[in-house]
C-alpha cells in the first residue's frame, strides 16, 4: 500500500480523500492556500504545507508548488481529486517522471481522453455509439456545413478541449454557421488554450446518463449501474441519481457492456466515468472524464463500495475487491449540489462568513462538506459547499428523504441552492422521473409564501 498521499486539491473532495486514507491507514499531506488557512482540509490531514495565495493559478494549479510539497513531506503518491489539475496530462506526467504515484490513469490515457475529438474517435474504434457529426476535429467552417449537409440539423458545435458549456454553440440551420464555429472557438481558444473544435448532431430531447468505471493493472474492470445527471443549468449538474428512473433494463445493460469495452480498449486502470446521451431509446457517446466524479458517492450509496479507497489500492498495485452483488443496485441514492448561489437573483456567486451550519442525519442521509459554523467561505474558488446524498429502498422514498433532509438543512451567512433542491423535488414532471436536460431550462423560479416554485414556460 502507498505510504503517504498528498491531497492536489482543497474543500470537500479533500477532506473526503483524507478520510480514506486515514482507513486504509495511510498517511495524508494537505496542500493549501493562504485563502484556505482555517480549512478542515488542513486541519485533518496528518501533515499541510501552503502552496501559495489565493488564486488558483497561484497554488492549486501551481505544478512545482505542489511537486516540491510532495517531495518536501516524502509522499510517495499524489490524488488529485477533481478540478484543478485532475485531468492535467502534463501534471500526471510530472508525478511518474519524478517517481509520484499519480492516482488515476496514465498521462498518456488522460491526454488521449482529454481531447474530446479524439476520445469519439476512441469510443467508435471500441464499438461504443458516437452522435452523428465530424470525423475528429472540424478544421474549418466550410468543413462545418458539409457535416450539417449530411447529418442536418440543428447542430452543435464544441471545443475539443471543453467542458462546463464554455466553447459551445447550437447552430439551428446553415446560415448560423460561421459565426457559431468563429465565437465556439475563440471562447474555447480562452478558456482552455486551445480553439479546437469538432461538431455533432445536436438532439434537442435527451437524458444525461454515466456510467462510474473501475480497472486494476490485471485486467479487472467494473461498471456500476449507471447515473442520470439530466437535472443540469447551463450544463453544470445540480442534481444526480441512480438507477436512472425509468431506464429499460436491456438499455442499462446496454450501457454497462459499452463502458466495458472502451476502457477495456484504453487499457485503462482507476476510477473514470463514461458520459452518455439517452434519447429516442438509443444512448451515445459523450466524452470520458479519467477522474474521479462530484457526484461517486451516489454509486457509492447503492453498491457500498469505497470508491476512493479502491482507486488507492489500484494505485498501490493491488486487485480491485468489489463483491459481484455491488453491480446490483440497493434502492435509490439522490445526490444534491449545494452551491454558494443565489437562485433568487441569477445564481449570484456568494462567499462571507457562515454563521449557522446544521447539516441534517438520520438514516440514509450522507453529507460531504467542508463547511462549519464560523468558516469563511472565499471567493477564489468553485461555489460547491456541500453534498446532500440521500438514499433509501426505492425512488419515492428517496425523494421523500429528499424532502426531510433539504428542509432540515440550515446553512446562514449566505444565500445557497437549497430552496432550488426543494423546488425540483416538488415538481411534478421531476416525481414521474426521466427528465431531460432542457428540464430547468424549460422552467422559471418563482417566490410562493418566501418558498421558490418551478413553474413551465415553454411548450
Amino acid at each position: 500500500m502507498i505510504g503517504k498521499v498528498l491531497v492536489a486539491n482543497r474543500g470537500e473532495i479533500a477532506l473526503r480523500i483524507i478520510r480514506a486514507c486515514r482507513e486504509l491507514g495511510v498517511r495524508s499531506v494537505a496542500v493549501y492556500s493562504t485563502a484556505d488557512r482555517d480549512s478542515l482540509h488542513h486541519e485533518l490531514a496528518d501533515e499541510s504545507v501552503c502552496i501559495g495565495p489565493p488564486p488558483a493559478v497561484s497554488s492549486y494549479l501551481n505544478i512545482p508548488a505542489i511537486i516540491s510539497a510532495a517531495e518536501l513531506t516524502g509522499a510517495d503518491a499524489v490524488h488529485p481529486g477533481y478540478g484543478f489539475l485532475a485531468e492535467n496530462a502534463r501534471f500526471a506526467e510530472i508525478c511518474e517522471r519524478v517517481g509520484l504515484t499519480f492516482v488515476g490513469p496514465s498521462s498518456r490515457i488522460i491526454a488521449r481522453m482529454g481531447d474530446k475529438a479524439v476520445a469519439r474517435e476512441a469510443a467508435a474504434e471500441a464499438g461504443v455509439p458516437i452522435t452523428p457529426g465530424s470525423d475528429g476535429l472540424c478544421e474549418s467552417v466550410q468543413e462545418a456545413k458539409r457535416v450539417g449537409a449530411e447529418v442536418g440539423y440543428p447542430l452543435v458545435i464544441k471545443a475539443s478541449a471543453g467542458g462546463g458549456g464554455k466553447g459551445m454553440r447550437v447552430v439551428e440551420d446553415e446560415a448560423g454557421i460561421e459565426e457559431a464555429y468563429l465565437s465556439a472557438s475563440r471562447e474555447a481558444e480562452a478558456n482552455f488554450g486551445d480553439g479546437s473544435v469538432y461538431v455533432e448532431k445536436f438532439l434537442e430531447t435527451l437524458r444525461h446518463v454515466e456510467v462510474q468505471v473501475l480497472a486494476d493493472s490485471y485486467g479487472e474492470t467494473v461498471t456500476f449501474p449507471e447515473r442520470d445527471c439530466s437535472v443540469q443549468r447551463r450544463y453544470q449538474k445540480l442534481i444526480e441519481e441512480s438507477p436512472a428512473p425509468g431506464l429499460p433494463e436491456d438499455a442499462r445493460e446496454d450501457l454497462m457492456a459499452a463502458s466495458a469495452d472502451l476502457i477495456g480498449a484504453l487499457g485503462y486502470e482507476g476510477a473514470g466515468t463514461v458520459e452518455f446521451v439517452y434519447s429516442e431509446g438509443e444512448f451515445y457517446f459523450i466524452e470520458m472524464n479519467t477522474r474521479l466524479q462530484v457526484e461517486h458517492p451516489v454509486t457509492e450509496m447503492i453498491s457500498g463500495v469505497d470508491i476512493v479507497a479502491e482507486q488507492l489500492k489500484v494505485a498501490s498495485g493491488e486487485r480491485l475487491d468489489v463483491p459481484e452483488n455491488a453491480l446490483i443496485p440497493d434502492g435509490h441514492s439522490i445526490e444534491f449540489r449545494i452551491n454558494a448561489e443565489d437562485p433568487r437573483h441569477n445564481f449570484l456567486p456568494q462567499a462571507g462568513l457562515v454563521e449557522v451550519y446544521n447539516p441534517p442525519g438520520g438514516p440514509g442521509v450522507r453529507v460531504d462538506s467542508h463547511l462549519y459554523a464560523g468558516y469563511r467561505v472565499p471567493p477564489h474558488y468553485d461555489s460547491l459547499l456541500a453534498k446532500l446524498i440521500v438514499h433509501a429502498r426505492d425512488r419515492d422514498a428517496a425523494i421523500r428523504r429528499g424532502l426531510r433532509a433539504l428542509d432540515e438543512f440550515a446553512v446562514s451567512g449566505m444565500e445557497t441552492t437549497l430552496p432550488l433542491h426543494l423546488a425540483v423535488l416538488e415538481d411534478e414532471e421531476f416525481r414521474r422521473g426521466g427528465v431531460p436536460t432542457r428540464f430547468l431550462t424549460d422552467r422559471e423560479l418563482e417566490s410562493e409564501g418566501g418558498l421558490l416554485r418551478l413553474h413551465r414556460t415553454a411548450t
